[in-house]
């Protein structure tokens, strides 16, 4: 645990107990990750685990969605040590039967809207807080850019992006204020670091007293990922924003700890006072890529988003984003604000021009079908500077 606690002045949010760490008020900024590994591939799920918290992971997310990862997690458990974070992706019912096994449970207002729809948030919500407390479990109340309550982003102009998201932490705030828990944290994650920044400085504003969990979700492959996460925690962090991070990056599964060497570094240098946030990242070609988590149906993507960075290379002076999602999870809701976006299914990858569908390929023919729909878009384009 990297202890910042002397050097980084932060907001007095209030301090919450994540099984042997804190997180808020004067505790040292937590540094987390999550496993890439199948949930249900118990031995390589176990040594991430290890390699993580080896690293100095203070906190490791482990993904499930259904039974037999449930009872995959309950088995890691036992063959490891470390605070476990929970992400409830749709199937926030699960809560009940892993919350015994874990330290905190993350869910996503977006994603409890698809979950009985019949049923109020607020009931949904109201379970989770009785399981977390029947459970001696934290909570992360984790608000996405891609993945908003389409009840809440429908109240606003549909190129604010912004405030959908505050309205939507917001409003559970208040709702677990309201039920008396208070160990809980937030997240307002966007893959464009100056909407991160934006986004928890107005959150801040409003509720100084709640920890904030902060990252830059799809920051991409380094060291661009790490570029685009530096901007965004050297200028709320120094503000005193944000109690616990987590740097998001493309990497090979063997290479996952390199989230909390960069975590640690980024942290380091904040508290030494140097800066390097000088850099912009949005003048010219910008490709963005979700971290490699358990969510990812097919591992080549991580070796795609690769491809799809060298290939486009000659485009570099164009200001055009691609996005490269690795499943279905994130992938169809954050592709949409990108010019070109590709998500990940277990046999082929779709391909989208912003929100509109182009159709779905196999991963040997992908990169000819992007390269075509870049071409297109360059004709229609001047470059931003003279190559």
């Amino acid at each position: 645990m990297t202890d910042t606690k002397l050097t980084i002045v932060r907001n007095p949010t209030r301090r919450i107990a994540v099984g042997d760490r804190f997180i808020g008020g004067d505790a040292p900024i937590a540094i987390q990750s999550m496993t890439a590994t199948k949930t249900t591939d118990i031995d390589a799920t176990v040594r991430q685990i290890n390699d993580l918290v080896s690293a100095g992971a203070d906190v490791v997310r482990v993904a499930i969605d259904n039974q037999k990862e449930a009872e995959a997690l309950m088995e890691i458990r036992r063959q490891v040590k470390g605070n476990l974070s929970v992400d409830l992706q749709e199937n926030y019912r699960l809560a009940e039967v892993i919350a015994p096994y874990v330290n905190k449970i993350r869910y996503n207002p977006g994603h409890l809207y698809h979950h009985e729809r019949s049923k109020p948030w607020q009931e949904k919500v109201k379970y989770l807080v009785k399981v977390a407390q029947d459970n001696d479990c934290a909570m992360r109340v984790g608000v996405n850019c891609g993945s908003v309550d389409p009840d809440v982003k429908s109240k606003f102009d549909e190129h604010d992006s912004i405030s959908p998201m505050l309205e939507s932490a917001w409003e559970h705030c208040s709702l677990l204020d309201e039920l008396g828990f208070e160990r809980y944290c937030v997240s307002l994650k966007d893959s464009d670091p100056q909407k991160v920044i934006e986004v928890n400085r107005r959150f801040a504003e409003k509720r100084p007293d709640v920890p904030l969990h902060l990252g830059v979700t799809e920051a991409g492959m380094p060291p661009d990922g790490i570029i685009k996460t530096r901007i965004a925690f050297e200028q709320l962090i120094s503000r005193g924003i944000g109690d616990t991070i987590r740097v998001s990056l493309t990497v090979p599964n063997s290479k996952k700890s390199d989230e909390i060497v960069a975590g640690r570094q980024i942290l380091e240098d904040i508290a030494a006072g140097r800066f390097r946030s000088v850099v912009k990242m949005s003048d010219a070609m910008n490709i963005i890529s979700c971290p490699s988590c358990s969510r990812v149906e097919n591992e080549a993507f991580i070796e795609l988003a690769q491809q799809v960075k060298e290939m486009s290379a000659y485009a570099k002076d164009y200001a055009i984003t691609i996005a490269v999602m690795g499943c279905r999870v994130n992938g169809p809701g954050e592709t949409d604000d990108a010019d070109l976006g590709l998500w990940c299914a277990p046999n082929f990858v779709n391909l989208k021009r912003s929100s509109r569908e182009l159709g779905q390929f196999p991963y040997d023919q992908i990169l000819g079908k992007l390269k075509s729909e870049l071409d297109s878009l360059i004709a229609e384009k001047q470059p931003v500077k003279s190559s």
